[in-house]
């Protein structure tokens, strides 16, 4: 668990043993209740007496025959001169009361809403501190930054996805350019060499664009699937062996198991085969020469195959777990130009693989112990039965 998920986790469960805002409110109203009553009590015991006898005192000698109308008499002042002691007292007390809920409540309701000001200017790195305000309030500031870490995330990935594509366009329309400035001043002639250096480069750009149109497909789920049912060990075999020589060629090896699975999934045929070449060449991407791609079939339960596709290759941070599935997010290899642009990978392959396993009824997972220690990638798939 990273860093940032362990404290997001501690701020929960610091969140949930807190008071709830009902229970301060109801016990802080009982308070003032049980203030009034104990202090009209009190009042009434220690002024009540005196006054009681000062009044029979004042009044001399009395009839026998008025002994009760001067006893209910002194009994109804001294019970009016304590209510007018208490009663200010209780006032008081509540206005105390009051004031201290506003403050607690309302200094972090004030931080967060100078926060979203903030974050509306553009600040996406703006936070508010979880206080030891009552359960509500921190789990409305704790939600508030989860969402400024998702924004700010957001933003990352905008900016990332914009130098991307400028880096992806900006080769092939250069190339394109020097051809032409060329052709212009009779520099490059117009033959076959010129015409394969043209098709070449407008292909780049026309994947470029194929691309982008599955990202947006993706993110849509408007996938036109048709389906089948397959032997799940066949679609492997058949993945692993249009992947084989490109890893043989890195010098990487792939070890495929369970090719000679029973197992039958309903899936589309071709859209699978997609999502098999992009978990294959993920992993050969971050595997260096003399290591190992290995493939495994196996049965979960009576509905489910899992297919993992492990690598130890250079493994995924982390903090970057969550995030491999978005479109245009990547991460730099150990062995990228300092300079240059473009990590290895632009990301929008397991982008597309996720949203069509989904797609079919399945889900695709990733998991790593951290760089340097290889990652593996999960399909998860209903059986047919």
């Amino acid at each position: 668990m990273s860093e940032q998920q362990g404290g997001k986790s501690g701020s929960q469960q610091l969140i949930g043993s807190r008071p709830s805002l009902t229970f301060r409110l109801l016990t802080a109203m009982l308070g003032v209740v049980l203030i009034s009553l104990l202090l009209a009590m009190l009042v009434t015991a220690l002024v009540g007496p005196a006054i009681f006898n000062s009044y029979l005192d004042i009044s001399g000698p009395i009839d026998p025959r008025q002994t009760d109308i001067h006893i209910q008499q002194a009994y109804k002042d001294s019970n009016l001169i304590a209510l007018a002691v208490a009663v200010p007292i209780a006032i008081v007390s509540s206005i105390g009361v009051s004031f201290w809920l506003s403050h607690r409540l309302g200094q972090p309701l004030w931080q967060l809403s100078r926060a979203a000001t903030a974050m509306s200017s553009g600040d996406y790195q703006v936070r508010v501190p979880i206080t030891d305000a009552d359960k509500e309030v921190a789990a409305l500031s704790l939600a508030f930054n989860s969402m400024a870490d998702q924004l700010e995330h957001t933003e990352e990935l905008r900016k990332n996805m914009l130098s991307d594509l400028s880096h992806e366009m900006n080769t092939p329309l250069s190339v394109l350019l020097v051809y032409l400035d060329g052709l212009q001043d009779g520099i490059v002639e117009w033959d076959e060499e010129t015409r394969a250096v043209f098709a070449e480069q407008l292909g780049r750009l026309e994947r470029l664009t194929a691309d982008l149109d599955d990202v947006s497909r993706a993110q849509e789920h408007r996938f036109d699937l048709v389906y089948s049912t397959e032997k799940v060990g066949q679609l492997i075999h058949t993945a692993a062996g249009a992947a084989s020589a490109a890893y043989l060629e890195k010098g990487v090896a792939l070890n495929v198991a369970g090719t000679n699975s029973p197992h039958l999934v309903r899936v589309d045929r071709q859209r699978f085969a997609q999502v098999m070449a992009n978990l294959f060449s993920n992993a050969l991407r971050h595997t260096p020469p003399g290591g190992e791609v290995t493939v495994s079939i196996l049965r979960q339960g009576t509905g489910t195959v899992i297919i993992d596709v492990n690598d130890n290759g250079e493994g995924i941070a982390p903090e970057n777990v969550k995030y491999v599935f978005e479109r245009y997010f990547s991460v730099h290899r150990k062995d990228s130009r300092p300079n240059s642009p473009i990590p290895s990978g632009s990301g929008i392959g397991l982008t597309i693989s996720r949203a069509l396993i989904e797609a079919q009824g399945g889900t695709l997972t990733a998991e790593s112990a951290g760089l340097g220690k290889g990652a593996k990638f999960s399909i998860r798939l209903p059986l047919t039965n």
